[in-house]
């Protein structure tokens, strides 16, 4: 009998050391979670500080025209797929400690009882007391790691909502980017038929009072288009 009850004491120091392992696994995990925190954090400082330069810029139009937001957004897409993937990871990671707890703990409970059962002439005062003590401590790691999971599940949902505005807001800097190209060209066609219509008579010239410089006044349509014709 006493070799049995030495064999399950030397079992359950070896479960004890495992617990110590996994929580530090859990500590390491709560400081990855930490440091992914600020990762996001930095992203949607970096996320709300591009709108805002991209409308000081607006009022320049040859500024805009070489302006490329879309390459910025899409260099922070890939750094939040990154974030995501690395929240999954953690994520899985998290499980699996859970579900050794989880299987440290139900061994634990079963030499527990097998001790109880050898030891029925023995005092097993002490021995309640260290069964109370360890499964407190379980449950206390068991606590810790369902609040973390809470943590990283609110923390993937953040990033996946972070990832939809970007999205938007790319695709919304593209459709703008588009129209002021589109206006540039119209302005450069403008341009090119001022002198044809120079040569054909179709404009004159006016000063307005004050510092204003000439500008065109383009004749009808209709005799510009029968004059060309």
């Amino acid at each position: 009998m006493s070799c049995t009850i030495e064999k399950i004491l030397t079992d359950a120091k070896t479960l004890l050391e495992r617990l110590r392992e996994h929580d530090a696994a859990a500590e390491s995990l709560v400081d990855q979670s930490a440091a992914l925190h600020r990762r996001v954090a930095a992203m949607r400082e970096a996320g709300t500080a591009l709108p805002d330069q991209y409308q000081e810029d607006a009022s320049d139009m040859k500024d805009m025209s070489k302006y490329k937001p879309h390459i910025l957004l899409s260099q922070e897409n890939t750094q939040i797929r990154d974030l995501q993937q690395e929240n999954r990871e953690l994520w899985v990671s998290l499980e699996e400690h859970q579900d050794a707890l989880e299987l440290i703990m139900s061994k634990y409970r079963k030499q527990m009882l097998q001790l109880m059962v050898a030891k029925k002439t023995v005092d097993a005062e002490p021995v309640l007391k260290a069964h109370q003590s360890h499964s407190a401590e379980i449950e206390s790691q068991i606590d810790r790691i369902c609040e973390m999971g809470e943590v990283m599940r609110k923390a993937v949902q953040v990033d996946d909502d972070q990832f939809c505005k970007i999205q938007e807001k790319l695709a919304q800097l593209e459709l703008e980017n588009k129209e002021l190209r589109e206006l540039l060209s119209i302005s450069s066609e403008s341009l090119q038929v001022q002198p044809m219509l120079k040569r054909r008579g179709l404009y004159k010239t006016c000063t307005p009072a004050g510092n204003l410089g000439g500008h065109l006044r383009i004749l009808p349509t209709t005799v510009a288009i029968s004059s060309l014709e």
